[in-house]
């Protein structure tokens, strides 16, 4: 699949392949683009910013409105493109389909509520006799740079606010996982002129540098790993940068918390896309009086799950990304399970696959959950009281989303004050999210926030006009 810049399709001398992780078959190809193709769609995105900004928001509203029909239309053909690149379950792929479908509905209907606001200027020493009003005008040029995981709604949450708010977009698909990306903007080029929406695929760095360096880019908008997110963060300049860097997300199990549906969302949330979600359940934090009834329930639930072809309606646990990605998560499981870590199930790789794993007697100190592992392990802490769980809770360089189950309302309103994330929620895991809240996390989780309203925050300056009418 070819690289559209400026409304043209751009290929390349080098190429990549691009492999379907459940069985190594290559689904396709693309360019590996060098440096100066990365200032042509630089230079393409700043060309067509003028037709963009000409554009009502009625109209960019409408096109963007064409761009949900298209995407309905090929609902299926994309979510089948999405399983055989990243390898997830289908009826997963369709959810994210239906997912992306419903953010461009957001971006749509935010694209014609775009305000400023009236400016009191005279509660201010000599503001007296004039009037002042803001405007939120574009950036200008935005990159995107994507990650593999949910490769379709995680861009669509990246370029569709951008858009809505009149700024041009240049977008850097995961190399792991491109197609659906690229596919999709496609749909957006036949909507929008030509320059308006640019791709461009490559390796992480050099292309990466160069878009993050660049001083006619207005901002980055980025997912992925802490190191990726701080080298950004120093070299981005003036500026802005939106950065998502995941997270270690806890679940809190209370003695008097509802077992079975503590169970269900740890099995949502722990092995959705086999373990591969930024705000994933990576530390179950359990009460020692329900522990042992809380993790025989967890594992006869964990065993029921399915694990086989994405394509199969009825796979529950599809691939990681790819093996290399599998055999990282086997040797950090091997690591905790050195070092004390008990396995109650799971703990197996069979090629890009792992199985689904539930792993007890978990310390803070093991890198299975010091870091954040990216793959389908509940981890399993006990702890005596509610002090020592938000403790270990909050004993992590992330804070992205966190859940606590319990019926003691004044518990739960303790883990939402004093849990350090950007989300806390209450008889929920972490993984819950709704595409229009405010997505983003604290400490190393990230700066700025996702979700369309909030995005065109960030993706807009605010001009103040003041008329003098003495």
């Amino acid at each position: 699949m070819d690289m559209l810049i400026g409304g043209k399709y751009i290929s390349g001398d080098d190429l990549e392949e691009v492999k379907n992780p459940y069985n190594g078959e290559v689904i396709d190809t693309i360019p590996i683009a060098h440096l100066q193709t990365a200032q042509l769609a630089i230079d393409e995105a700043n060309n067509a910013k003028s037709k963009l900004v000409e554009m009502s928001a009625f109209k960019v509203s409408n096109k963007l409105q064409n761009v949900v029909e298209k995407l309905k239309d090929k609902r299926q053909e994309f979510a089948e493109l999405l399983t055989l690149e990243v390898g997830k379950p289908i009826n997963e792929s369709l959810v994210e389909i239906d997912r992306s479908i419903e953010t461009l509905k957001l971006a749509a209907e935010e694209a014609k509520r775009i305000y400023g606001e009236s400016v009191p200027l005279d509660a201010g020493l000599n503001g007296k006799g004039f009037f002042a009003f803001t405007q939120k005008l574009p950036l200008g040029v935005v990159a995107a740079i994507t990650p593999f995981n949910y490769p379709l709604n995680l861009t669509i949450h990246k370029i569709a606010p951008a858009i809505a708010c009149k700024n041009t977009v240049i977008v850097k698909p995961p190399t792991e996982a491109p197609l659906t990306v690229m596919k999709f903007c496609q749909l957006l080029d036949g909507e929008f002129p030509d320059g308006v929406v640019n791709t461009i695929t490559g390796y992480g760095s050099e292309i990466g540098d160069y878009l993050v360096c660049s001083s006619d880019i207005d901002k980055i908008s980025f997912t992925g790993s802490v190191t990726t997110g701080l080298m950004i963060s120093q070299k981005a300049g003036m500026k802005k940068v939106t950065l998502e860097l995941g997270g270690n997300d806890p679940l809190i199990v209370l003695n008097d918390a509802n077992i079975d549906n503590a169970v269900k969302g740890v099995i949502n949330g722990a092995f959705l896309n086999a373990g591969q979600v930024c705000m994933g359940v990576k530390r179950v934090i359990v009460q020692n009086g329900v522990a042992d009834e809380f993790a025989s329930k967890l594992v006869e639930e964990t065993e029921k799950l399915v694990m086989g072809n994405p394509m199969d309606d009825k796979t529950n646990l599809g691939t990681l990304i790819s093996q290399n990605a599998a055999i990282q998560v086997e040797q950090t499981v091997n690591d905790a399970i050195d070092k004390g870590a008990k396995v109650l199930t799971g703990a197996k790789r069979d090629g890009a696959f792992y199985h689904a794993t539930v792993l007890d007697n978990v310390k803070m100190d093991m890198d299975l959950v010091s870091r954040e592992t990216f793959g389908p392990i509940a981890p399993i802490i006990r702890v005596d009281s509610l002090d020592e769980a938000i403790e270990v809770a909050n004993d992590t360089e992330y804070g992205l989303q966190a859940g606590v189950f319990t019926s003691d309302y004044k518990a739960a309103m303790r883990c939402v004050r004093e849990i350090e994330s950007g989300t806390v929620f209450v008889n929920k895991q972490s993984t819950f999210r709704t595409d229009n809240m405010p997505f983003g996390g604290f400490k190393n989780s990230g700066i700025g926030k996702e979700g369309i309203k909030y995005a065109v925050e960030e993706m807009t300056k605010t001009k103040l006009i003041g008329l003098n009418l003495r």
